[in-house]
């Protein structure tokens, strides 16, 4: 048994979003809000209310209007005297809801017996659906009228005294701008929402679920004859574990002796989390086995021994008030003693602490120094607690040791359901990327798990680290975007794509480019925006330009990836279900024909590009000419049902040049971009230090003859230049910053800050009514 996808309907930012989750490990991955933690947070809210309870800005904020609506109309109908019909359908389209839809196997069946939706069902797929809904409509109704009832008192008992206090005033005052709580349905809901608000459980038809729309799920739509699962029909079914982001290392905290209760939900020492993991798995008092025996008498035999000397070292004391009158015959007398419990052994702040070696100057040994836990590293005390929760998970899932006694001795669930968010706090990349890979071992590292499918284990994982999403396959990460208002709906919401269905399974271009990305990085995944680069230079150079040139887009969150023209292209799959905004900085590689020799470019030679990049995907042609006439439009590719996505391709265009010894302008056709930035700059590379590519360069202006002569000089040249070393002459440049950026580049990067300032708006330019304020949600 396992979960094979959840719906997440009306819960802040995800309006209606479907999430595949892997069989083993899930990575959640996206750049800043863009509804990770959204994700995260519903999982906690539903399978673990108690530690994690609702909170009214969990409700899409766009379902906040209809929820005020409907509380107007209950006042309006009360002011008039009129029946009120409470049922809970005006509430449905609004309740937040968490629908899991679980593959269970036909001898799995007595597990899910209460969720079975029709006596047919022979296993399969099942869903149940998890509804955030009010418990009493009626006591609801009651508490809310009275609650408006005693606001619109007091506001007139307010108007009433002012107006006292000027009996003579005319006109007569204006009344007082005054908010008492509450001021609406929303409002009133802020305060009572645990008190009138529960979670109900029901099935969901197979049959009746539909694939997503446009990314956004179709969640089915229960009968108005649905009637709630009786108890919890989780409960014995899925056993969920979590490791928030904030871990409060540097603060002492009690050890809390339930793993569920909310202290062990934000635990943060080791020692916090030793002590819990003893007290449910360890401790010899709690149904004592003969293993046992030996800690039990020695800890006996140390509080007789300890009792002893207390007795003798208060003796004097209780003489002294005898001598008071106490006790008397009839008074009981005071005896002090002792009650050792071997968790006190660890009841302390250096209960953990790190040995450390040191020798001697003159080399010989020395004791053993020890540091207390909080002198380790935060990166370092992140880890150990981190693996060492994921442990304490594992054992309490399979109630190893004395949590297999008394009331936790209830039969394993089938499935474990552990979260973890942000786990790259504090650790550098190489631990990061460690952790991901052991993460689920160690969920995994008890003798009845291992490769058994009876037990199941399935790891979720949000992150903003490309260096964890590094070590994660393709097939198990789930690309989170953000939609502004307007585009999905009428508020700013996510969605979520799997990013197993980009390239078919096994595909040639699914192995190139998850080396691809292993070789480069995966800050892909996180950036508002990405540039593809042709080679080192431009991969050097174009982050500089972007610094000294152009400051709003520097402090864009933006990925700049080097990738050749010819293997460009094979990003397109990736690039399009992201709907990532993307500009390709490439160059026109120009052949005498297809599939001719190279060749420097020319006007009206018939030549042909054999950049794949321009060929197949942007803008899709391979005439030189017609590259070279192409305008902002051709270059771009747009998609007509996301307005925020778009393609653009920068590549060399002709320039007009003045060279020595020609009077007037000429035109000079650039083959790549070093020559670009050569023919843009030439005042400043005919004096350039430098050698290698630099030096033939300045050779090339200094001796003049026309554009054409120097263009040809740069162009063998090229052939077996070394760009790198190239741009790490041009970066020495003293006046770096008045360097001209080339025209092709410059004309890309201000189509790219004009887009994001389209696409970071929370609102599109259509949507015109007034959208409540939204709540502040930490994704970061």
């Amino acid at each position: 048994m396992h979960i094979e996808f959840l719906e997440i309907g009306n819960f802040r930012k995800l309006l209606s979003t479907r999430v595949d989750l892997s069989g083993t490990t899930t990575l959640f991955v996206g750049a800043n809000n863009s509804g990770k933690t959204s994700a995260m947070l519903a999982l906690r809210r539903f399978l673990s209310p108690r530690r994690c309870p609702f909170e009214m800005h969990d409700f899409t904020l766009c379902h906040w209007p209809s929820i005020i609506a409907l509380g107007a109309k209950w006042v309006a109908a009360r002011n008039a005297e009129e029946v009120v019909e409470l049922v809970l359908d005006p509430w449905v389209s609004s309740l937040p809801t968490l629908d899991l839809w679980l593959h269970v196997e036909t001898g799995e069946m007595h597990h899910v017996r209460d969720l079975i939706p029709t006596l047919d069902w022979e296993g399969g797929r099942l869903g149940v659906r998890l509804r955030f809904e009010p418990k009493d409509l009626g006591l609801l109704y009651k508490d809310f009228m009275g609650a408006i009832g005693d606001a619109e008192a007091m506001k007139g008992a307010a108007i009433a005294a002012m107006q006292a206090d000027n009996p003579d005033a005319d006109p007569p005052p204006a009344p007082p701008k005054l908010t008492i709580w509450p001021e609406n349905l929303v409002d009133f809901l802020g305060k009572r929402l645990s008190t009138h608000f529960t979670i109900r459980a029901y099935s969901l038809d197979p049959a009746q679920l539909a694939p997503p729309e446009k990314s956004l799920a179709k969640q089915q739509l229960l009968p108005t004859t649905s009637r709630a699962i009786e108890g919890d029909p989780l409960s014995g079914l899925i056993r969920v574990h979590d490791i928030p982001a904030q871990r409060g290392f540097g603060e002492e905290q009690q050890a809390p002796e339930d793993d569920d209760s909310p202290a062990a939900a934000a635990g943060s020492r080791l020692s916090d989390q030793l002590k819990s993991y003893y007290s449910k798995h360890l401790d010899p008092t709690k149904g004592p086995d003969p293993k046992d025996l030996g800690a039990l008498q020695a800890i006996e035999a140390a509080q007789d021994a300890f009792d002893k000397k207390l007795t003798e070292s208060f003796k004097a004391a209780f003489t002294e008030v005898e001598g008071m009158g106490y006790p008397g015959v009839t008074d009981p007398r005071p005896r002090v003693s002792t009650r050792l419990k071997a968790i006190d052994g660890l009841n302390h702040s250096a209960a953990i602490s790190f040995e450390v070696d040191v020798i001697a100057d003159d080399g010989a040994t020395t004791p053993v120094l020890r540091l207390p836990e909080a002198n380790n590293g935060l990166g370092y005390q992140n880890l150990i607690s981190m693996i060492f929760r994921l442990m304490s998970f594992r054992d309490a899932w399979m109630r190893v040791g004395k949590a297999s006694t008394g009331l936790t001795a209830a039969a394993t669930e089938p499935l474990h359901l552990v979260l973890v968010e942000e786990p790259e706090a504090h650790l550098h990349a190489q631990v990061q990327q460690v952790f991901i890979k052991k993460a689920y071992a160690v969920l995994r590292a008890h003798e009845d798990l291992g490769e058994s499918k009876k037990l199941r284990t399935q790891l979720v994982v949000s992150t903003h680290s490309s260096h964890v999403a590094h070590e994660t396959s393709f097939a198990c990460l789930r690309y989170f975007r953000r939609l502004p208002a307007g585009m999905a709906a009428n508020v700013p919401v996510s969605t979520v794509i799997n990013l197993s269905e980009v390239f078919g399974v096994g595909s040639e271009t699914e192995r190139f480019v998850t080396r691809y990305l292993r070789a480069q990085h995966a800050d892909l995944f996180f950036a508002d925006a990405a540039i593809l680069v042709e080679g080192p230079a431009e991969r050097m150079l174009v982050p500089n330009f972007i610094r000294a040139h152009y400051d709003e887009l520097n402090q864009c969150y933006i990925t700049l990836l080097e990738i050749g023209g010819s293997h460009a292209h094979r990003l397109k799959p990736l690039i399009d279900h992201l709907g990532l905004l993307t500009l390709i900085i490439t160059d026109l590689d120009t052949l005498t024909e297809t599939g001719g020799a190279s060749v420097q470019p020319a006007k009206g030679a018939g030549q042909k590009t054999n950049n794949a990049t321009l060929k197949t995907w942007v803008p899709g042609f391979d005439d030189v000419d017609q590259l070279m006439s192409a305008d902002g439009a051709a270059k771009t590719l747009h998609e007509d049902a996301d307005p925020l996505f778009a393609v653009r391709a920068a590549f060399q265009m002709p320039i007009g040049v003045t060279t020595t010894g020609v009077m007037g302008p000429e035109v000079a056709y650039p083959y790549t971009f070093e020559d670009a930035l050569a023919f843009e700059n030439l005042g400043i590379f005919s004096a350039l230090a430098g050698t290698g590519l630099v030096r033939k360069f300045r050779d090339a202006i200094t001796a003049g003859g026309g554009a054409a002569v120097v263009g040809e000089q740069m162009y063998l040249a090229l052939k077996n230049g070394k760009k790198a070393e190239f741009a790490l002459d041009v970066l020495e440049v003293e006046k770096f910053d008045e360097l001209v950026v080339p025209r092709y580049i410059a004309e890309g990067l201000e189509w790219l800050l004009s887009q994001l300032k389209k696409k970071q708006v929370e609102i599109l330019p259509q949507v015109k009514e007034e959208l409540p304020e939204p709540a502040e949600e930490v994704d970061a």
